[in-house]
């Protein structure tokens, strides 16, 4: 027994080591094409994935639907669907998902996509009252119920359906997006982009443009120097990351240049994977001014001249201020020949905003209190 052990022991060993030899010997390319192979599996494992929750969709449309139509033709009320709910779930025992209060949810997903349709149909496309839009067929059901209790819009809510399939967002990306008003901020940006980029690059850059951008993430007063305001996004960098979008890859804070023996500091540098270019962000506690332009102008030469870019994209530029005149920027960024955008940022999270007076209601305050 001890010589079989010992033998077998032995050929395990020289089959390890054939193994290790065979693969020394393996073709230069076999990397690459195991890379290639693994990608495959995953697209594989996505699309099933997506496959799956887009028949649980349809599903719960056609469930919904059911329930709407038999209201409508027989008058089913809370009892009946009380009866359907213990029927299925009797039924499906190993299926979760058929308690009464999904099943009105059910309900919910059928009405808020057919209500007034032929309205939303030509502003918004996939809207037709008897299909499920595609978007909406493709994120989960948990999202679709934040979708359905957050926002009474059709519109709005097909926007931030197309925008979780297109980035991905989690559940509490999906809110954190909802609440910041991401819909109204999206493209809102003062740019000369549509001037000085090519299309569709200029839509592209456009498109990646907020304003305001939230920063209510950041423990920080209205009073924060500029440096603190850089630091504190740089401490809350995911947050930050989040608010930007899709494709900014962070590349460096203060990021040193050296033009002709003169030493320059950006203040955040990044490299936007889609658009395949650097993006310089200068950061102002203050309102715009024009000579902002001027410098942010040499930093994007700068950066074009001396980073290596293997797209050839031109750098672009966003100015953010506390504030700005949208004349001024108009006319700063008319004649400006380097690809630029004007933004405010907010540090108040949006749904404080409309509890906090205005310029104009301080400033009576301030004279009533200066009467007494």
């Amino acid at each position: 027994m001890g010589k079989k052990k010992a033998a077998k022991k032995q050929a395990g060993s020289s089959d390890s080591v054939s193994v290790r030899r065979s693969s020394s010997d393996l073709p230069r390319s076999y990397p690459e094409v195991l890379e290639s192979v693994k990608a495959r599996i995953r697209t594989a494992q996505i699309k099933a994935l997506l496959s799956v929750n887009r028949e649980l969709m349809s599903l719960y449309w056609d469930i919904g639907k059911t329930i709407v139509r038999r209201q409508e033709i027989e008058g089913w009320g809370r009892s009946v669907v009380e009866r359907l709910s213990a029927d299925l779930q009797k039924e499906f025992s190993d299926i979760r998902g058929f308690s009464p209060q999904n099943l009105w949810y059910m309900r919910s997903l059928f009405l808020a996509w057919t209500s007034e349709a032929a309205n939303l149909q030509q502003a918004v496309g996939e809207i037709d009252g008897e299909n499920l839009p595609q978007a909406v067929g493709e994120i989960p059901w948990g999202h679709n119920l934040k979708l359905l209790s957050k926002l009474k819009d059709p519109v709005k809510r097909l926007w931030y359906a197309r925008q979780t399939v297109e980035h991905g967002w989690s559940r509490a990306v999906l809110v954190y997006q909802i609440e910041s008003d991401a819909f109204a901020r999206q493209a809102r940006a003062i740019t000369n982009f549509k001037r000085t980029l090519p299309d569709p690059q200029s839509d592209l850059a456009q498109q990646l443009t907020k304003d305001p951008y939230n920063f209510g993430f950041l423990p920080l007063g209205s009073s924060a120097s500029e440096r603190q305001l850089e630091n504190s996004l740089i401490n809350h960098l995911k947050q930050f990351l989040l608010e930007l979008g899709k494709g900014f890859a962070f590349v460096g804070q203060q990021y040193h240049l050296e033009v002709d023996g003169n030493d320059y500091y950006l203040d955040l540098l990044f490299y936007h994977l889609n658009l395949g270019c650097y993006v310089v962000i200068e950061l102002k506690v203050e309102e715009f001014k024009p000579e902002f332009a001027g410098k942010m102008s040499f930093y994007l030469t700068a950066v074009d001249e001396l980073l290596p870019n293997r797209t050839g994209q031109p750098a672009i530029g966003l100015i953010l201020c506390k504030d700005r005149s949208k004349t001024i920027v108009e006319y700063t960024l008319r004649d400006a020949n380097k690809p630029m955008g004007v933004a405010t940022y907010a540090t108040v999270p949006p749904k404080y905003r409309g509890e906090l007076p205005t310029k104009k209601q301080l400033a009576g305050l301030l004279k009533r209190s200066s009467e007494k």
